[in-house]
């Protein structure tokens, strides 16, 4: 079904492999449609509660297929492509399960635009990470310029998008925009440790948790805060958080069903 990623459910943990060597997983409009593909499988699956994106131990993704941009004609065209490469983002960023970016190797443009939308982003020692837009004349059409201010402050995603050179993963770990280091080789099985435990959460708070930082992070502090009760009392109304009280009181392990 796919030819240039992989989706495979392994227990409760989703993993999308962008798989496209020779391309060095560039992301095409093919790229994209199949993404959105395995979001439909993934959202489809009640036993998917975590997911993981990586490109394998040695690269993330090279950006965008530049093949491709340079065939853009007009100004509406370059419009509607942003569009759906941005109606991705969002999308992976509003998944009512965890996700998270295991980066290796090169994470630049596109690639590391994908990765900003997901949830936590995991990095081995060196990854490179960056949106180099600015050298072809043109700007991170991903959600880049929106997403990495509101992660790591104005100033500094200024100087990273308008310079342009990527940054080191310990670089990266410093300014915020990877949250976990984790030795060459272990990328794998660190994401996927990680994954896992997500995964073990309860499935609606996990949900209402996004919801309530996402929803919130646009409003006012009193709109937000309004919001932030709403989705509190939501989850009084679900097995899951009687399960929850039950298992702290019987001081046993909690078992979620996502109900």
């Amino acid at each position: 079904m796919f030819k240039c990623i992989k989706l495979e459910i392994l227990d409760n943990v989703a993993l999308i492999t962008l798989n496209h060597p020779e391309k060095l997983n560039a992301l095409s409009s093919v790229v994209i449609e199949e993404l959105n593909l395995a979001l439909d499988k993934v959202e489809g699956d009640e036993s998917a509660r975590a997911l993981v994106i990586w490109g394998g131990e040695s690269l993330f993704g090279a950006g965008a297929d530049i093949s491709e941009i340079v065939n853009i004609a007009n100004s509406y065209e370059a419009y509607r492509f942003s569009r759906k490469f941005q109606s991705l983002c969002d999308r992976l960023e509003n998944l009512p399960l965890a996700t998270i970016a295991a980066i290796s190797g090169y994470a630049l443009g596109g690639c590391l635009e994908l990765a900003l939308a997901c949830d936590i982003r995991v990095a081995g020692e060196k990854a490179q990470l960056g949106l180099p837009e600015i050298k072809l004349a043109v700007l991170p059409g991903g959600g880049g310029t929106q997403r990495l201010p509101r992660l790591i402050g104005t100033s500094r995603a200024k100087e990273l998008i308008l310079v342009g050179d990527p940054v080191s993963a310990v670089e990266a770990h410093r300014l915020g925009l990877v949250n976990r280091l984790v030795e060459e080789g272990r990328l794998y099985e660190e994401g996927m440790k990680l994954a896992r435990t997500l995964a073990s959460r309860a499935p609606i708070a996990l949900a209402m948790i996004k919801n309530s930082i996402n929803v919130g992070a646009a409003l006012d502090m009193n709109s937000a805060l309004e919001h932030e009760a709403t989705c509190f009392g939501v989850l009084f109304d679900s097995e899951d958080r009687d399960e929850g009280l039950k298992a702290f009181l019987e001081k046993r392990k909690a078992v979620f069903k996502g109900r």
